[in-house]
């Protein structure tokens, strides 16, 4: 199901889709949630580096608590096809609408910056574009192929809409390969309809089952939020489930509510709580796992690349060689 509106007033409104929703209260963060404001050298530099080639960061639009820290290392998430999404996920603080057409100069300004900001890691993501026939993957593909072009020792992580009714759509971005293709789950399935209601658990998790069957060299990841309502039991079923489907990489992190009209939150989360759910992803079988109340999707993406490389290399390394015997 996809949330469209097209009105003069709609438009005028971030999220005109919750306005007539109830205020929730925001809780009080707790002290391991607070950061510092940005506004060093780093981080200056970074967001001039982003609004001269005209390009739009999830790090801004979702209001990542990250952004200073971040920036200053000039790590940027950037977000390609606008900054308006079909879609009206009750945790999303990216603006509800009807987008604009696709700009076809975004993948070489998305490369150039790349270059620019001499990165090593790189990742993208996208609003949710249902508008489209094939919801943006031609679009994906064609910024892969630019930051090859453009950086060709970056490597390059996805963070991918669903393409749910697309048919053939996650094949052509699989096929221009990406070095990590992430997708999140969100949350737990009991908790869709209320907090991902244009999206549906199962299709989900086949599409990251997909990119394993087409492409078993490139890495998976998916993440969940927690502090939403879920029970301990059911973020280890979504463990369960993405291990099934092949994913490599988990992350784990809190919820924040972005405005009193978003989904309240249910509970902050305790640091020694991710600690422990910390300690069971990897008892099942996650090349890597970040978990902590600040994880998010792109956090430290670049050196997380690095130490799940590392780790495949060495379960490679470390695997039976065929015809040892056991």
């Amino acid at each position: 199901m996809a949330t469209v509106i097209n009105t003069l007033d709609a438009r005028a409104l971030r999220h005109p889709e919750k306005a007539n929703r109830p205020e929730t209260p925001v809780l009080r963060k707790p002290d391991w949630l607070r950061v510092k404001a940005p506004g060093s050298a780093g981080y200056l530099e970074t967001r001039n580096i982003v609004k001269s080639h005209g390009l739009v960061t999830v790090c801004e639009e979702a209001g990542c608590p990250n952004i200073g820290e971040c920036w200053t290392q000039k790590h940027a998430t950037m977000m390609i096809m606008g900054e308006v999404c079909t879609r009206a996920c009750a945790f999303c603080n990216v603006r509800t609408g009807l987008p604009d057409a696709l700009d076809g100069s975004e993948p070489d300004r998305v490369a150039h910056a790349v270059r620019e900001m001499g990165l090593a890691h790189v990742v993208i993501t996208s609003v949710d574009r249902d508008d489209l026939p094939d919801g943006g993957a031609e679009h994906f593909a064609a910024v892969i192929r630019a930051i090859r072009r453009e950086a060709p020792l970056a490597t390059i992580e996805i963070l991918t809409p669903d393409f749910l009714r697309k048919e053939g759509a996650a094949e052509v971005v699989i096929d221009a390969r990406p070095d990590v293709f992430n997708h999140n789950l969100e949350t737990v399935p009991r908790l869709y309809l209320r907090i991902r209601p244009g999206a549906r658990y199962y299709h989900s998790l086949r599409l990251l089952e997909r990119v394993k069957e087409r492409d078993p060299g490139q890495f998976t990841k998916s993440g969940v939020m927690v502090g939403l309502g879920e029970t301990k039991e059911e973020v280890m079923q979504v463990m369960d489930d993405m291990r099934s489907a092949g994913v490599d990489f988990i992350t784990i992190g809190q919820y924040l509510q972005p405005t009193r009209r978003h989904a309240a939150i249910d509970r902050f989360v305790e640091p020694d709580e991710f600690k422990a759910l910390e300690t069971i992803a990897r008892a099942k079988g996650f090349l890597m796992v970040s978990a902590s109340p600040l994880t998010r999707s792109s956090h430290h993406a670049g050196a997380d690349f690095a130490r799940l490389r590392a780790a495949r290399e060495a379960q490679l390394r470390d695997a039976p060689t065929a015809g040892t015997a056991a």
